[in-house]
């Protein structure tokens, strides 16, 4: 059919059905949800496939035309109209291409840089991928797996193992998550994800060593979903019941931990998650430790049984897991399932959204700032393809396969990286259980009375509600198992099998596409694809020839194969890009053969099985030729099918969870430094409410800081002249001078922790650019709870801030405010953990602190060092060399103090680029930090990826065993950079109105906005409208902090 015909057809269906198209209200793109609208869906069919020419001649034929005026009046505007949408999409797709341009020419860069900096001559193998790939598709020749080295290196990982008491955590958020009869195709979020984790827990729990297994997921009681889902605990059955003592180990398997957070009674889609993530990490981590404890008893070690690893799965759940594992100093591990670059990427591709329009949908940018952080955290990341390595994630800032084989060559070769870092790559297929699938060699000729196994058992029902819908339901079937979702390519499917007469006449096609009530209760986008099959259906009359069930089982899945395997049939997954494609897997195991999309993991799927064809998804044609021949070939098709039943089992759960607790037994094991005495604790001689800790003596905090020194200006640190503002805002400041600690073995040094006694503590983290106000509201809010030297209450104060301890100090007394007031001082934007400690004897005037070492220890993970402040020296330097006519520079470096925060003081803020491009610029150069803007954008504190103010909260939550949700925190109506940290979580938030404004100018060059990741309507969260005592105390009151 002619180009101009088409969109003439179209054209004229858009008049048919839609009358009031020309409506100004009327949307011509796809973003009404509850209401399916043709119009909508062709004018979307007319710009994918836009031609200028084309659409101009309809626009000559409308005008030329005029016997029937109000009509083609109507199409002549309707295609002026298309055509300036169409034009609109030519300039975002030149937008985009420019921005890629840039994007390739800061990686090139940057990664020269790197290269610079790593200053030995590279060796061959840095310049190729000599550490062999840990693909599960390494032997493409021979059509086998290789699993690290070998299936014995395997096998001899797997007996070390076998011993062990491993604890797993894996978290996946969104969706509907149970053990048994899930509901796969119910909405968007519940699919093949879901399946995956559950039976990867449940195969992780049946494997050696294994000792528990939590999948953490979010708790719905919500009234239109399934009580079940509300349930706290359930506990997925084994693999094989008949061996579970043997292959379950002592836990018995593994287990659904469903986490209250957001709204209790609503069921949310993964796009308006994002503000509750806090809220599931606190959670979560108040389950991980009491867990940990229990089994640790359980198998008679006097600590904890930390996880060996936190996996999360999707971009929600990485984000979580970039947290927790932060907060417990143990490996990640990330699984991505579908990432949203590329998504980005495929959504900008089609010209139908700007990325405006796409991240307000979507929230497509936070979904890719946690992918980023995932980058940062992660130890492993698991792929299903090397497709999604090569093509999807190569997108990231985060990740770069060049520099990625430079710095694994380094690694092997015990050479620096010079304090760059990048997650381990692995590709792991998902598995399958195979031990119940049994392919059967009938075919449906031989079964016409019943079934034809001999065992008298009757067919399953799901098989005659698709033969009903044929004319001849002997023929072999065509299968497709795919929601009506546009990405599926079901409609290019239909087209080819209803123009390919020679192929109608051979087989039928069968199309399972998820599970409807009616259509119009479908999301508009489902319901569009429906439809549109419905009416093609019609126009190559196929009825008698196609199958379109309105609903079936889980359980029923297994059938439908089976079936189709009988008739002789073959399976199809024809999507336009499939990340793995587990359909095809669960289809080979039946004995059906496949025809499959080339963009993607059905690629790495084909190189194993050798089980069918790969096509080109946007070739018709293609799609017809492969099923044809697979279908009349019976040679062919008998010999698809032995070879994928012959190599299947390679895609085995148990030969997944191999490899799987291979690369997890291999990383870096990381746990919590110090080692507690409950014990010491429970036997001390302070256990009040009223102890704080500046009683604590503990082991691990081995330095004590005496600020007796010569008071200096932190100013003289300064590497740049000072201003004359500056001054007037100087800091005195007393150098910290280190001394080493007495013994603290000594059992009267054992004091029990004030802050697991606190009732409450409040956590003061307001920003300013000025110390003096930060302390002034501070004395306020201590007033407001009521503290005095003379009456310890249960209430304990912390001070989180961006400013150094130094500085703190010197003007703490002054503010009116005692050391000894606090529990803990936050300092250097949650670089460091300060705990005021008077020794006897001493003056009250000379405050001394203690640093809390481990804490250093604890955040040093993938720490630069001097390669990273190289990095930011020369960054300050280009910025400064950038802007003309200076008369000082406009970024400084100055001495923090502190070995884990880089600072630096900043002249013009509106000259400095955004947090997000020095973000960015670390994460190209595989350095992994966080950047903080802080004081009204006039400093920058780098610091390192395990830190932050909301971080180390978590931190004395587990060290201390403080409970959040006793924790009120006060912040001002913006912050610094790390502001949205600070929001949501289990902990009660007072936001002071009128504080902090003026670092909203730090916030204006976001890549996605607060109210992406704010929770609006949060009961734990208050304004307080007056800053003062008696507003103050008010809410207190209100949060029942204090009584009236």
């Amino acid at each position: 059919m002619a180009g101009n015909d088409w969109i003439n057809s179209y054209l004229e269906a858009i008049l048919d059905v839609d009358t009031g198209i020309d409506d100004q209200k009327s949307s011509l793109l796809l973003r009404e949800r509850g209401r399916f609208s043709p119009a909508q869906y062709f004018v979307e069919e007319v710009i994918t496939g836009f031609n200028e020419t084309d659409l101009h001649r309809s626009w000559v034929r409308a005008s030329s035309i005029r016997n029937s005026e109000e009509r083609n009046t109507r199409l002549e505007n309707m295609c002026w109209r298309i055509w300036t949408l169409a034009r609109r999409k030519k300039q975002i797709e030149g937008e985009e291409a420019q921005r890629r341009a840039k994007r390739h020419l800061e990686r090139e860069k940057a990664r020269r840089e790197a290269t610079a900096d790593m200053s030995e001559d590279l060796s061959e193998g840095e310049k190729g991928d000599i550490v062999g790939d840990i693909s599960a598709h390494a032997d493409i020749a021979k059509g086998s797996m290789q699993r690290v080295s070998s299936v014995d290196t395997m096998a001899n990982l797997v007996t070390q193992n076998k011993d062990n008491k491993l604890y797993l955590v894996l978290i996946s958020l969104h969706g509907l998550i149970r053990g048994e009869n899930m509901e796969l195709g119910r909405d968007s979020d519940t699919g093949g994800q879901v399946k995956y984790v559950v039976e990867l827990a449940r195969a992780l729990g049946s494997m050696p060593g294994v000792y528990r297994v939590d999948l953490l997921t979010r708790q719905v009681l919500a009234p239109d979903v399934d009580w079940t889902y509300g349930e706290p605990t359930e506990m997925l059955n084994p693999l094989n019941p008949e061996n579970s003592m043997n292959e379950t180990g002592e836990s018995g398997g593994a287990y659904i931990i469903r986490i209250p957070f957001g709204p209790k009674d609503k069921y949310l889609s993964k796009e308006v998650l994002w503000p509750h993530i806090p809220e599931f990490v606190d959670g979560a981590l108040g389950h991980i430790l009491q867990m940990s404890k229990v089994l640790g008893k359980q198998i008679g070690i006097e600590q904890p049984l930390w996880p060996i690893a936190i996996h999360g799965h999707y971009a929600d759940a990485g984000n979580s897991a970039a947290l927790l594992s932060g907060a417990l100093n143990v490996p990640m591990i990330f699984t991505g399932h579908s990432l949203g670059r590329d998504k980005l990427e495929q959504l900008l591709k089609q010209g139908r959204q700007s990325r405006e329009e796409i991240n307000s949908t979507y929230k497509i940018m936070r979904r890719i700032e946690a992918e980023e952080m995932t980058l940062d955290d992660a130890e492993v990341i698991i792929t299903s393809t090397r497709q999604e390595i090569e093509e999807q994630w190569r997108l990231y800032d985060g990740f770069d396969p060049v520099l990625e084989r430079k710095l694994r060559a380094r690694i092997k070769r015990n050479v620096s990286c010079y304090g760059r870092f990048m997650p381990r790559m692995v590709v792991i297929p998902p598995g399958m259980e195979f031990r119940n699938v049994v392919p059967h060699d009938g075919d449906i000729d031989g079964e016409a009375e019943g079934n034809g196994d001999g065992s008298g058992t009757p067919d399953p029902p799901i098989w005659s509600e698709i033969m009903r819908f044929f004319t001849n339901p002997r023929k072999p079937m065509i299968l497709a198992l795919a929601r009506p979702d546009p990405k599926k390519n079901l409609i290019t499917l239909v087209k080819a099998f209803g123009e390919c007469r020679p192929l109608r006449d051979l087989a039928n096609l069968t199309l399972i596409m998820g599970n409807r009530d009616a259509i119009d209760d479908m999301s508009t986008t489902n319901s569009s694809v429906l439809l549109s099959i419905l009416k093609l259906i019609d126009k190559y009359d196929l009825y008698g020839h196609v199958a379109y069930p309105k609903h079936h089982k889980q359980s029923d899945v297994p059938d439908i194969y089976r079936l189709a395997a009988k008739t002789k049939g073959v399976f199809i997954n024809p999507a336009f890009i499939e990340p793995f494609g587990l359909t095809l897997i669960e289809a080979a195991a039946r004995g059906l053969p496949i025809v499959a999309t080339k963009n993607g993991g059905p690629v790495d799927i084909h190189r194993v099985l050798d089980n069918g064809v790969l096509v080109d998804p946007h070739n018709q044609q293609s799609i017809a030729d492969a099923l044809r021949k697979l279908v009349a070939d019976k040679q062919l098709w008998a010999r698809c099918r032995d070879n994928g039943l012959k190599n299947i089992h390679l895609f085995s759960w148990p030969e997944h969870c191999k490899t799987y607790l291979a690369r997890v037994t291999s990383c870096k094991q990381r746990q919590p430094k110090w080692q507690t005495n409950d014990n010491a604790y429970a036997d001390s001689e302070s256990d009040s409410p009223g102890s704080s800790l500046r009683d604590i003596q503990d082991l691990s905090l081995s330095l004590k800081i005496s600020l007796d020194g010569e008071r200096n200006d932190v100013t003289s640190v300064l590497k740049g002249q000072e201003t004359a503002v500056d001054r007037k805002n100087q800091v005195k400041s007393a150098p910290l001078k280190l001394a080493a600690n007495e013994s603290m073995e000594k059992p009267e040094n054992c004091r029990f922790p004030a802050l697991r006694m606190r009732k409450f503590i409040l956590y003061i983290a307001v920003d300013s650019d000025s110390i003096a106000d930060i302390l002034s509201i501070t004395k306020i809010i201590v007033e407001a709870a009521g503290r005095t030297d003379k009456d310890p209450q249960s209430i304990g104060f912390i001070l989180s801030t961006s400013w150094s301890m130094s500085e703190i100090n010197c003007l703490l007394e002054k503010a009116g405010l005692k050391s000894s007031y606090f529990d803990a001082f936050i300092c250097n934007s949650g670089s460091e953990i300060y705990y005021p400690s008077p020794s006897p004897g001493q003056n009250s005037s000379e405050s001394q602190y203690m640093v809390d070492s481990d804490y250093q220890s604890h955040i040093h993970y993938r720490w630069g060092g001097e390669s990273l402040r190289n990095t930011l020296v020369r960054w300050a330097a280009s910025v400064n060399d950038n802007v003309k006519d200076k008369r000082e520079p406009v970024i400084t470096e100055l001495d923090s103090g502190s070995s884990h925060c880089y600072e630096f003081r900043v002249q013009d803020a509106a000259l400095v680029p955004p947090f997000k491009e020095l973000r960015k610029l670390m994460r190209i150069q595989a350095l992994r930090c966080h950047a903080v803007y802080c004081k009204n954008g006039e400093r920058i504190n780098v610091i390192p990826v395990l830190a932050s103010r909301a971080q180390a909260l978590r931190y004395l939550h587990v060290r201390w065993g403080i409970d959040i949700s006793n924790v009120v925190f006060f912040v001002g109506e913006c912050g610094d950079s790390d502001y949205e940290a600070l929001l949501g979580g289990l902990h009660k938030t007072v936001i002071l109105k009128g504080q902090c404004n003026g670092a909203s100018k730090i916030h204006t060059n976001r890549s996605y906005p607060l109210e992406h990741v704010v929770p609006t309507d949060d009961p734990k969260t208050v304004q307080c409208e007056k800053c003062d005592r008696d507003g103050i105390k008010a809410t207190l009151e209100k949060l029942g902090v204090i009584k009236v």
